[in-house]
């Protein structure tokens, strides 16, 4: 699915061309597609219906109220990593008794603000989380409900920034010592196990990965199941299904399914999944605009407003992303660097990049920015963060509007 397409020369979002949300709302610009966010979610949700299923957003790919309270109203559940990403998920419309609560450094006071509010489980990453969790559920005189992570020690093949599911992660519990930990849970006060729960790493374009993951996860559900029948309710595999960025070919949510499906239902159990860039990835586009082509005896830079501070991950993993001119051009093509105003080396969203001959104040359009792209971005450089504008066919509204100056200073005081 593609609601990104050429509509008379000019990139349209939907049916809303990409060059009047710039002249309306200026640069850089956030668009994301309502149809294709829907689209994902509802094509995910349809290959699993074999299973009794639960499919948890997570939202640190993309964190926006309207995102999140579209996919509330479609059905959807949250895996959330902090306290004010539950906040957030609320202020959305979202039901806090659908959200998983993942992250290694979950601090007592958001444990007890997630107890509050009803979450339907801890995902939990070590065993002195497990202890803090058992002491503040019983203080509080509650039972938490809680899983644990457990790393299968499978190599999902994706950068080793987002690969977690390996014994060297941070994340997590190695597989062959779960079981302890679980008895370790089954003993303490104030927690009740609920589920088992793994997640080997983000990107990911090959069902392989993902189906060793689970056939080695198996038998440590059937051993926590005859540990704790009662209470047991769902096994969690994870998210980290990949989208095309530039030649991938990753599997369809039908595709996908079909790989894993057949292992799971047998269990009898809630399935739980917590898919982020897979729903929002392509979903959005950067739309920046060309301040200067600065030519040089070297090489060549096309500078453009948007920077590392709105979108980190080229500068963060080298990563592509397909760039693109708003108005479609023919003819003589240009070889150069993509890069911002940051006062950084690092600071490029494309390095020897082929493009149009574009020329100042031409529009580009940074694709498949719809994850972890204004969700990850800052105010480095003390530059304002971008507005985003969600797209519904020939309908648009701005869903975060863009930041002025006083902004940069807000909550802060000279003394």
């Amino acid at each position: 699915m593609n609601e990104f397409t050429y509509r008379k020369n000019e990139l349209s979002c939907e049916g809303v061309p990409l060059r009047k949300l710039a002249e309306k709302f200026g640069t850089p610009l956030y668009v994301y597609s309502q149809g294709h966010i829907l689209g994902q979610f509802q094509a995910l949700d349809r290959a699993l219906g074999r299973l009794d299923h639960l499919i948890c957003f997570a939202m640190k790919s993309n964190s926006n109220l309207a995102v999140l309270r579209l996919l509330a109203n479609a059905g959807a559940g949250f895996d959330i990593v902090s306290g004010g990403e539950l906040y957030r998920v609320i202020q959305a419309g979202g039901d806090p008794r659908r959200c998983v609560f993942s992250g290694v450094g979950k601090t007592r006071e958001e444990i007890a603000y997630a107890l509050r509010q009803g979450i339907y489980c801890f995902n939990v990453e070590s065993e002195p989380e497990l202890r803090a969790i058992s002491e503040v559920a019983s203080k509080m005189r509650r039972r938490a409900p809680v899983s644990l992570r457990v790393n299968p020690g499978v190599d999902p093949e994706t950068h080793h920034y987002i690969s977690t599911g390996k014994h060297e992660s941070k994340f997590g519990i190695a597989l062959e010592r779960a079981f302890g930990v679980y008895r370790e849970a089954r003993r303490l006060p104030g927690v009740e196990i609920r589920g088992v729960q793994m997640h080997i790493g983000s990107q990911i374009t090959t069902t392989a990965p993902f189906v060793l993951a689970v056939k080695k996860l198996l038998p440590l559900v059937e051993q926590v199941r005859a540990l704790a029948a009662e209470t047991l309710r769902f096994v969690d595999i994870g998210g980290g299904l990949g989208i095309r960025y530039r030649d991938q070919k990753p599997p369809t949510a039908e595709e996908y399914a079909s790989s894993v499906v057949p292992h799971l239902e047998k269990l009898g159990l809630q399935v739980l999944l917590e898919p982020g860039r897979f729903i929002v990835g392509n979903a959005g586009a950067l739309v920046t605009q060309v301040l200067y082509v600065k030519r040089t005896p070297v090489k060549n830079f096309v500078i453009v407003d948007a920077a590392m501070n709105d979108l980190i991950r080229p500068a963060l993993y080298e990563s592509y992303h397909e760039i693109v001119p708003v108005k479609a051009t023919r003819g003589r093509k240009l070889m150069a660097d993509v890069v911002g105003p940051v006062c950084e080396s690092g600071d490029f969203l494309a390095q020897g990049r082929q493009l149009p001959a574009v020329k100042e104040g031409a529009l580009l359009a940074v694709m498949s920015a719809g994850a972890y792209g204004m969700a990850m971005s800052s105010n480095y450089n003390a530059r304002p963060r971008a507005a985003e504008v969600l797209v519904n066919g020939s309908r648009y509204a701005v869903v975060r509007r863009r930041e002025e100056w006083k902004d940069l200073v807000r909550g802060e005081t000279a003394g």
